[in-house]
């Protein structure tokens, strides 16, 4: 009879653990944007460190893939991390989580997965992206992003966009043209990060929400990195 018992308690917690692990996906997903985003900061010749002190916010989608339906057309689910402050001039805050959708990655080879980034560098588009789905390339101007010390050769280019894009794939990493694909708060998501429901805009706009466990790697590489925003506000306006 105890064998018995300690044979099913052992059989209940397993089950407990598995379905954790369905409850938790989101966090999965958000812990491995952290690492992504590690994995790209030590890249030798990576997103310039000056355009990365100028971002308000990051947005970090790992394994994008093709869709079976549609020609080019393009899934996947990551994370957005902000500033703090009303003008995005603080530290990193909480993560939101995030959907891109439709359009089609140029750099992505096959059905090769790519994993993107993409730096928020301004005001103007921010409150659609925080509130509703976003047509890149025209509710939000997107360019890809110049690397390493490319960033003063490409500032005609690249630094009159909203959004600067990066991919990486097959262990390549560069720019990448997002034009037509849409990006889109996912609450749901974020409900299963946070344990309630909450929307994106709530998150990144708080000056008091505590990063969840699975999010600080994220937050954290994201703060060593770049801990000020450097931005030339001035010459913004």
């Amino acid at each position: 009879m105890k064998r018995y018992l300690v044979g099913a308690v052992c059989l209940t917690l397993v089950a407990g653990v598995v379905y954790a692990r369905k409850l938790n996906k989101e966090q999965d997903r958000l812990e491995n944007c952290g690492v992504v985003m590690q994995e790209v900061l030590n890249i030798p010749d990576n997103i310039p460190t000056d355009l990365l002190e100028k971002a308000e916010c990051v947005i970090v989608i790992p394994s994008v893939r093709k869709l079976a339906l549609g020609v080019g057309a393009s899934y996947g689910r990551g994370a957005m991390v902000c500033r703090k402050g009303e003008k995005f001039n603080g530290s990193w805050g909480a993560p939101a989580m995030y959907a891109l959708e439709g359009g089609s990655v140029g750099f992505q080879i096959g059905g090769e997965a790519t994993d993107l980034i993409l730096l928020v560098m301004n005001d103007r588009g921010m409150e659609s992206i925080l509130s509703s789905k976003v047509k890149l390339g025209a509710d939000a101007s997107i360019a890809g992003g110049p690397k390493g010390r490319d960033a003063s050769a490409n500032t005609d280019a690249s630094m009159r966009a909203e959004i600067l894009s990066y991919s990486r794939s097959r262990g390549v990493f560069a720019g990448v043209s997002l034009e037509g694909s849409t990006l889109r708060p996912d609450d749901e998501a974020s409900e299963q990060v946070y344990g309630h429901a909450i929307k994106a805009k709530d998150i990144v706009r708080s000056e008091t929400m505590g990063v969840p466990e699975t999010g600080r790697h994220l937050v954290n590489t994201l703060q060593k990195s770049a801990p000020h925003n450097e931005s030339d506000r001035a010459s913004a306006k």
